[in-house]
């Protein structure tokens, strides 16, 4: 799919999956403007990770998703929208639930009305696979109920749900993609992988909450690329579209695999009481259906879990000074 001078808004372009995206927008030839959260260090976040001579390629503004009058700023003269921009962690939820409804449903609120009023071409909202709870059945397809188990996902539940009633209420051209759990390089330590990854590099033992938990895991780079292909798909307007493989692995065989890659076999895994989640909230099946996505869009991952573990194994590795194994990072 080729995008040659559209105009496409990326928010929450400074974050691990939102930089992977601007990263594929420009390989496809689209006009980048990246949607980064205003900070008094002029910091770009994961997009200062790019090449220089792609960062020369973006146009970079700073700003709130909770500002209705930026927002509205940042879409104007844009064909496209992919509205990453949330608050994601989910034990931070737990701490700090209101931040959740004024960014990630109020924030939403704020794109959809913005993309009404300038008449986008197509709005892609971004959502979550934690939206549907512990599984009643697997795998998940797209009608499976929504399940509000922790104030994160409450909130996504509100920002899909508003979403919905803007395709439904104004015929807004919007398409929901549900990423199932993303992977990859520039992950901060606040996912399991890049805490157990850290940790095997530096520690003599790796620590983690739950072992239990299973996991459907997309690389980053396949996000991406489903992002863009299911989003502009003329095929779901108005739907939501799952992104996942399809395989479910639990947190302690992922860890068993990273310690595999690490050559590291012996070093034992335990759980700690502070990093494991209240019961009712914990999540603990999740495996995409994502025949949708594939029939209708023809979007496909091309990584394994494997594949995808050493490229994030090497870029860690590389970077493990950004990484901090002995904190706990809610």
């Amino acid at each position: 799919m080729k995008l040659n001078n559209k105009k496409v808004l990326v928010t929450g372009a400074g974050g691990f999956i939102g930089s992977h995206l601007v990263e594929a927008l420009l390989e496809k030839g689209a006009n980048v403007r990246a949607f980064v959260k205003y900070n008094g260090r002029d910091d770009w976040g994961m997009l200062s990770d790019l090449p220089a001579e792609r960062q020369k390629n973006i146009e970079v503004i700073a700003g709130d998703i909770r500002d209705p009058f930026f927002v509205r700023e940042a879409v104007r003269t844009c064909d496209y929208v992919f509205h990453l921009a949330a608050l994601i962690g989910i034990p931070y939820s737990y701490l700090a639930p209101a931040d959740y409804v004024s960014v990630n449903v109020q924030g939403t609120v704020n794109v959809l009305q913005a993309c009404l009023n300038e008449k986008v071409q197509r709005l892609v909202h971004t959502s979550t696979s934690e939206t549907y709870g512990t599984a009643i059945y697997v795998p998940i397809d797209e009608k499976h109920p929504m399940h509000g188990q922790s104030p994160y996902s409450a909130s996504k539940i509100g920002a899909d749900k508003m979403a919905e009633s803007y395709y439904n209420s104004f015929d807004l051209p919007v398409v929901t993609v549900r990423p199932f759990n993303t992977f990859g390089p520039r992950q901060s330590a606040r996912a399991f992988i890049p805490t157990v990854i850290s940790q095997a590099l530096t520690k003599n033992k790796v620590v983690v909450g739950s072992l239990e938990p299973v996991r459907d895991l997309t690389f980053v780079k396949d996000t991406a690329e489903g992002l863009i292909k299911v989003g502009l798909s003329n095929a779901v307007i108005g739907q939501a579209v799952n992104l996942g493989v399809g395989v479910g692995n639990s947190v302690g065989d992922i860890a068993k695999a990273i310690l595999k890659i690490l050559d590291k076999t012996d070093m034992p895994i335990e759980q700690s009481s502070e990093r494991v989640r209240p019961s009712k909230s914990e999540v603990m099946r999740l495996v995409s259906d994502n025949s949708k996505a594939k029939n209708l869009c023809g979007w496909k991952p091309k990584y394994d879990l494997e594949q995808g573990l050493a490229e994030t194994v090497a870029w860690i590795r590389k970077n493990i000074e950004r990484y901090r194994p002995d904190v706990y990072t809610v």
